[in-house]
């Protein structure tokens, strides 16, 4: 099974667009960081978009995790396993990333989603690409505090709300910010379009996801790169002022 994505490059970052859900690969030379992995079935389509921005599988040096949710975390376990790859996370995350616990929206609550435009055909979707999947990474560990000395050397920003421990990558080399879900241009059961918080239920603590936009205004970087929904181009002031502007309109 392969799922359309597009690809747009900035500098030497790869934004890998999905329908439902994106990744990011990062180029240094011959080597790669990745950014998330999208869901469990879209394993494939990540070594699709590797290959067609001139690499492979082999090339990349270590995976990076914004978050443990099945839609970032799915598709990036069964590859760090395939292809032994050390994959990081922020320290609070860890345990989230080993399935100590879970801070996900189940299948009971999901539900709850039906009322939202586009939800029964998201759902199904999602179902599809392996929504309710409880695989761990346990190989997950905690990012130097000295930094990531990796391709591309990306800067962590702790974003914490959407999960506790969720992380945003600042790419200086190339002007972008990988948010994750801290920081959402589009989802399909939004009618939102351009940056938004994701919608309340998605979220573990929805006050300290507002809290940490003004960690995301304060990076230096021209474009957003986020988990969901297209590229986009501003100062990332603009686009957590933007986000909390639509606050009230993507609730609950």
């Amino acid at each position: 099974m392969t799922t359309p994505y597009t690809i747009t490059r900035v500098g030497d970052a790869y934004h890998v667009s999905t329908e439902h859900v994106n990744w990011v690969l990062v180029e240094d030379g011959h080597d790669l960081t990745m950014i998330d992995g999208g869901y469990p079935a879209n394993v494939t389509d990540v070594e699709r978009s590797v290959r067609e921005i001139g690499h492979q599988m082999g090339d990349v040096r270590a995976m990076l995790l914004t978050h443990a949710h099945v839609d970032h975390l799915g598709g990036l376990a069964r590859l760090a396993a395939t292809y032994d790859v050390d994959v990081w996370t922020g320290p609070v995350e860890v345990a989230h990333a080993h399935r100590e616990y879970l801070q996900q929206l189940g299948p009971l609550q999901l539900p709850l989603l039906l009322w939202r435009h586009g939800a029964i055909a998201w759902l199904a979707d999602i179902m599809r690409l392996g929504g309710t999947d409880r695989e761990g990474v346990p190989q997950a560990r905690a990012y130097p505090t000295a930094g990531l000395d990796l391709p591309g050397a990306p800067v962590p920003v702790p974003t914490p709300g959407h999960t506790d421990g969720h992380t945003a990558y600042h790419l200086p080399a190339s002007g972008v910010l990988v948010s994750g879900d801290a920081l959402i241009t589009g989802h399909a059961v939004s009618r939102v379009n351009g940056p938004q918080l994701i919608p309340r239920g998605f979220s573990h603590d929805r006050r300290v996801t507002v809290d940490s936009l003004e960690e995301i205004a304060e990076v230096d970087a021209g474009t957003l790169f986020p988990g969901h929904g297209p590229p986009w181009s501003g100062s990332m002031r603009e686009a957590a002022e933007l986000a909390r502007a639509t606050a009230n309109l993507a609730r609950p």
